[in-house]
């Protein structure tokens, strides 16, 4: 069949055209279904669901609840998780809770609710690709304030970023702690960019998924927040997810937590995106966060073990560069003398059957940079993924 010339002359939009795939996927893609590859290139953990949450699931969908439910989420779900966030950070009120379908879709959301096309982003990098690529996806212009590397440890200089918002900035996007680098906020950088953004007048979009996954000592045992320092009236959204403190990626939830005034209007762009979150995955969502003392703090005392375990062996390893990360699931790390990230987590996968994840897949300035996701239910696969990682440079190198 010859298509017409009026539908070869009307091709999709150059943006997504342009839209460069994930490096992630592309990595994961060469090595899928080959039992000999240990993959350790996704966020997330090899471990189940916990069964009685997976029960609440199984409960609901028995009980013949298949119907959609409010744009803004199950008014209990909206409850559970008002309760829970009031716990860490003070008086969260159902008013300022949106539940999405996943934290990516949290994000999207976002992005739509407060971007138009040209409006000036400011995301601060390397970060997950999904978080650059959603403004582009709506033609904001988009500017990358990267982090910089010192050693094993990226940094942030505060007063050149404080420098980069002005009142041309829309957005800013941030991710702390932060995929992949594990680089982590201080409350004073909080306050610090909270205060600028107000004399600006720009919307911040925190990231705050790994919240919980935070190995430093602190009072309500998470990371610093904007929800700390910040007045329900203020230009934030705050992105969360089931997905990593309660070991349920694949259950798609997530909430927004907003001023109050923005969640009608959120509600309306959730109906126009997926309508609602399935009542099955808010029922689940719902008891995972009634009963979050029997799982989150057991994922992050492994995650914090698997993390001890893997950076000192990496350390050893001749030619890499890393410090263990403050915050998140991941060891990002630097191969001396080799310069293209993609080039070697494929032949990694090709040559070794070990997958990890490209740097540059999370900004140009990585570029030669892998990161490791060390949520492994058995942490000796950890040290059997370096054992490759060793003999596969020790091969190279005598060539």
């Amino acid at each position: 069949m010859t298509l017409s010339p009026v539908w070869d002359n009307c091709p999709m939009r150059q943006t997504l055209i342009d839209l460069e795939e994930s490096r992630i996927r592309e990595v994961a893609n060469a090595g899928m279904g080959r039992a000999d590859v240990l993959a350790f290139w996704f966020g997330e953990s090899d471990e189940v669901t916990p069964d009685f949450i997976r029960q609440a699931a199984i409960e609901s969908l028995q009980k013949g609840e298949t119907f959609y439910s409010h744009n803004l989420g199950l008014p209990e779900l909206r409850d559970a998780v008002s309760d829970y966030m009031s716990a860490l950070h003070g008086n969260i009120a159902r008013d300022r809770i949106a539940i999405t379908s996943g934290g990516v879709n949290a994000l999207m959301l976002a992005v739509q609710a407060l971007v138009d096309a040209g409006d000036e982003v400011v995301a601060v990098t390397p970060v997950w690709p999904n978080l650059t690529a959603q403004p582009l996806i709506l033609g904001a212009d988009l500017k990358r304030f990267s982090l910089q590397p010192d050693g094993g440890v990226w940094k942030l200089d505060l007063q050149a970023l404080l420098a980069q918002i002005t009142a041309r900035t829309r957005l800013l996007i941030l991710n702390a702690p932060n995929n992949p680098t594990g680089w982590t906020l201080t409350r004073d950088e909080q306050q610090a960019i909270l205060a600028h953004c107000r004399r600006t007048g720009t919307w911040i979009l925190a990231d705050e998924v790994y919240e919980r996954l935070y190995y430093e000592k602190s009072a309500n045992g998470c990371a610093p927040s904007f929800l700390d320092v910040a007045e329900p009236q203020d230009k934030l959204v705050v992105v969360h997810s089931f997905s990593k403190s309660f070991l349920m990626t694949g259950w798609r939830l997530g909430w927004l937590v907003m001023p109050p005034s923005l969640t009608h209007q959120m509600g309306k762009l959730v109906e126009f995106n997926t309508s609602c979150a399935s009542v099955f995955t808010q029922r689940a969502g719902i008891v995972a966060l009634q009963r979050t003392d029997e799982v989150t703090p057991r994922v992050v005392a492994h995650l914090r073990h698997c993390r001890d375990t893997l950076v000192p062996l990496l350390q050893g390893v001749p030619g890499v560069s890393l410090e263990g990360a403050h915050g998140g699931m991941y060891a990002f790390f630097k191969l001396d003398g080799f310069d293209d990230s993609l080039d070697v987590a494929k032949r990694l996968v090709a040559e070794a059957g070990l997958g990890l994840a490209p740097g540059n897949a999370f900004a140009p300035e990585a570029q030669g940079w892998l990161r490791w996701c060390f949520a492994s239910k058995d942490p000796a696969r950890l040290g059997v993924g370096v054992d490759r990682l060793a003999s596969w440079l020790q091969g190279v190198r005598a060539r």
